[in-house]
């Protein structure tokens, strides 16, 4: 079995569902006592966030850059940056390391394409649904049409990921707002909605809605146990 490095704490409760969600795996296809070989560094979130807000990408990248490379020091065969909005920057830090990166953005396009949708919803945070980064590489590579909130809704989705999903509050309210923005998306034809944050998946799960939704971690955990028991 290959290790698996996770550049995780972005943030930290997330991060616990990919280390829960891994474990569960090698179970499932191993039995008995097996659990994965998990190689974790967990940054402090307090600093990357205030970057965030600042748009400072170039000390975001210097920060994980450098965790990055301790993870393969330490062993790991493949890393896994257990957020979607910072695979902004997944190609410097892959650039940085010798081992492969499994790009959350890649394995969802995959995901998607072999269930054949063409236009798809997206949520996360500010930065997933506004910038391009994520929308241009799954329009280029996988050919999918990729719709967002409107700006007002795109505010409520980022209030919430930050002020609540982060901490590890769960709003019941909060879910109700979600539930509205995916029903908008649907609307407007999208055939699937992704849970483009990490976070997203401790509030919305399949059974609260009928269009599918692709949880990116949960399609993220799925590709690394596929390259760690290969």
């Amino acid at each position: 079995m290959k290790t698996i490095g996770l550049l995780g704490g972005m943030s930290w409760e997330s991060t616990l569902s990919y280390y829960a969600k891994l474990n569960q795996g090698i179970k499932q296809q191993l039995g008995g006592y097996h659990s994965a070989q998990i190689i974790l560094y967990s940054v402090d979130f307090s600093i990357i966030e205030k970057h965030l807000q600042a748009q400072d990408w170039q000390s975001i990248t210097n920060l994980l850059v450098d965790a990055a490379q301790k993870i393969q020091a330490a062993g790991a065969d493949v890393l896994l940056i257990c957020t979607n909005t910072i695979h902004k920057i997944a190609n410097d830090i892959e650039n940085k390391i010798d081992i492969p990166l499994l790009n959350i953005v890649d394995t969802t396009g995959q995901a998607l394409q072999h269930q054949k949708i063409t236009r798809v919803g997206l949520l996360g945070t500010a930065f997933t649904m506004e910038q391009d980064f994520y929308k241009r590489r799954l329009s280029e590579k996988y050919q999918l049409q990729v719709i967002t909130p409107n700006k007002e809704d795109r505010t409520i989705i980022n209030e919430i990921i930050f002020s609540e999903l982060c901490l590890g509050k769960i709003v019941e309210e909060s879910k109700k707002h979600y539930l509205r923005i995916i029903q908008t998306l649907e609307n407007q034809g999208a055939q699937a909605i992704i849970l483009g944050c990490t976070e997203i998946g401790l509030l919305i799960q399949q059974t609260d809605t009928t269009i599918p939704l692709f949880d990116t971690t949960e399609i993220h955990v799925a590709a690394a146990l596929e390259f760690v028991l290969q």
